[in-house]
């Protein structure tokens, strides 16, 4: 689709800073039409380009329910990628709801030229976080891809949350669920590159670094 528009970037922006934000309202707001930003709104929904998630604090500055929280990245050996990952994903229906009271947040990567699997775990405590990890998850993942498959495993204790989704600071910037009122337009970025950071990032790719 490219990069969004002004009108886009406008609309995108009022949700950013309340995702249950009316249509109506982000046309008063923005003094984009009404008829507009619905359409605008409803194209990007379907590009995949914007998308809606409700984040709810487990920790333990939260609800409580999890206490320990781990960020793992496993690198598998050669010959697996992400495109057969995702394949398996699609085609077991385990693998789609698998462990999702524990597995917080995951993503497909590299890890020294192999595919990688970043995955952020959580757990009341830090026993069953370890027990939950090489009792379900990597026997699961051996299930599937062979008990070879994994040739390293990496972790990093994760304590608070920072940032999210370029804009979100749940500690800072965030009141009554939604970003406040006082974190001024100026602070939520869209994806206004600059000029000059816009002409990096394609001479770098077409660099090939």
């Amino acid at each position: 689709m490219g990069n969004l528009d002004r009108q886009q970037q406008l609309i995108v922006r009022e949700l950013i800073k309340n995702p249950r934000i009316s249509d109506n309202q982000i046309s008063k707001n923005t003094k984009v039409p009404v008829m507009t930003v619905n359409r605008k709104r409803k194209i990007m929904e379907e590009k995949g380009i914007l998308s809606y998630y409700t984040s709810l604090n487990t920790s333990e500055s939260g609800t409580g329910t999890f206490a320990a929280k781990q960020l793992y990245i496993i690198k598998f050996k050669i010959g697996i990628t992400g495109d057969y990952f995702f394949e398996k994903i699609r085609q077991e229906k385990k693998m789609r709801k698998f462990n999702a009271e524990y597995i917080v947040e995951s993503h497909l990567g590299e890890k020294d030229g192999h595919f990688a699997l970043m995955v952020m775990m959580a757990a009341p405590n830090e026993k069953l976080l370890v027990e939950n990890f090489n009792g379900k998850i990597v026997p699961m993942l051996e299930e599937n891809f062979g008990t070879d498959s994994i040739i390293e495993i990496m972790t990093s204790r994760i304590n608070n949350v920072l940032r999210m989704h370029h804009n979100y600071l749940p500690a800072i910037n965030m009141k009554n669920g939604i970003i406040s009122k006082e974190w001024l337009d100026d602070w939520i970025f869209v994806d206004e590159l600059t000029t000059l950071e816009k002409n990096s990032t394609l001479k770098s790719f077409q660099n090939g670094k």
